[in-house]
């Protein structure tokens, strides 16, 4: 087996979970902000309430993955993206705390403070994972040894490219049209149709966005996109270009689960073409191509990685089993009540 080959595959499914999931409670973070009552703003937290800490399940589960797999590439990244990643915990933190403690006081100034960590924590989470992102496809210094080269302030202020501020933007509009969509689920009446208003603009933003990103991978970028040869390349494109136009089809006759499951494609199609581009890199080092981490120069031993297969071939049906469990029994619309947050 291509135990590498298998693990970069793993990773990818991981973190696209992450992204569908986490993603869309993300977006209801961030729109959140624009909430017009305390009713609104409870209606916007019950909405994930029961399923948020769950979908962060997958990103740990991605971390733990990575660092097994290609135990390389986790210290690597996680040293020289250090900051960025305390400044992302720290909005995680937030966020997560603004559920709990929101409620322990009806003080207006009191709840506002925690509604502006909700959202301000979702909205820096989101940027800030796409500018992680710009940097793995754009390059980060690596050296021959194997470790990142720069040095603070430089490394954090390196991270803040054009470039991966840009794909900070195509994401943030992502996961704001994804929490739109399935605001969309969860509300009714006006709420409801201003949430379908959010979910156009956000979409045509994200289009417009994400087109200037294609352009300017393929004129600056190329090593991240696949060869015009590969099959897979031209399948996932035409899926891509499908699932986008499919939302706004959707949501204006009203079927919002399928708007939903379309821009859930997106985020799918998306990152499949960014992986197919750029196997078997993990990593692009800016300094010099040769240096870059890829799936067989910072793989883990064959044994570490057939264990760790075993072990994903029996945990991963339960995750699965357990997320579709837990959707099904809070499906509908939200209903407040005196246990709601």
């Amino acid at each position: 087996m291509d135990l590498p080959a298998i693990w970069f595959a793993l990773v990818a499914v991981l973190l696209t979970g992450y992204a569908i999931l986490d993603g869309f409670d993300l977006g209801v973070g961030v729109l959140s902000l624009f909430a017009r009552s305390d009713e609104e703003t409870r209606i916007h937290l019950n909405a994930i309430g029961p399923i948020w800490d769950g979908n962060e399940v997958w990103l740990l589960t991605a971390g733990g993955a990575l660092f097994a797999a290609f135990p390389i590439v986790y210290a690597t990244v996680f040293s020289g993206f250090y900051l960025a990643m305390m400044l992302v915990v720290a909005a995680l933190m937030a966020r997560a705390a603004s559920f709990e403690f929101r409620g322990k006081s009806e003080s207006p100034r009191w709840r506002r403070a925690w509604d502006l960590c909700f959202g301000l924590g979702s909205l820096v989470a989101a940027l800030l994972y796409g500018v992680a992102v710009g940097n793995v496809v754009r390059g980060v210094p690596i050296d021959g040894a194997q470790e990142f080269a720069a040095r603070f302030p430089a490394s954090f202020l390196g991270l803040l490219n054009p470039y991966s501020l840009l794909i900070g933007l195509v994401t943030l509009s992502l996961f704001t049209a994804q929490g739109a969509a399935w605001m969309t689920m969860k509300s009714e009446g006006e709420l409801q149709a201003r949430m379908r208003s959010w979910l156009r603009i956000g979409w045509a933003l994200f289009g417009a966005l994400f087109a200037g990103a294609t352009a300017w991978t393929l004129l600056v970028h190329p090593h991240a996109v696949a060869a015009p040869s590969n099959p897979l390349l031209w399948a996932l494109v035409v899926a891509l270009v499908a699932a986008i136009a499919a939302v706004p089809a959707y949501s204006a006759r009203g079927r919002d689960g399928r708007a939903f499951v379309a821009s859930s494609a997106t985020i799918l199609a998306a990152i499949a073409l960014a992986a197919i581009g750029m196997y078997p890199k993990l990593v692009v080092s800016s300094l010099d191509p040769a240096w870059s981490l890829t799936a067989y120069n910072a793989a883990s031993t064959p044994l570490t990685q057939t264990v760790m297969l075993v072990i994903a071939l029996l945990g991963m049906p339960v995750v699965i089993g357990y997320t579709a469990y837990v959707y099904r029994v809070f499906k509908g619309k939200v209903v407040l009540g005196p246990e709601s947050y």
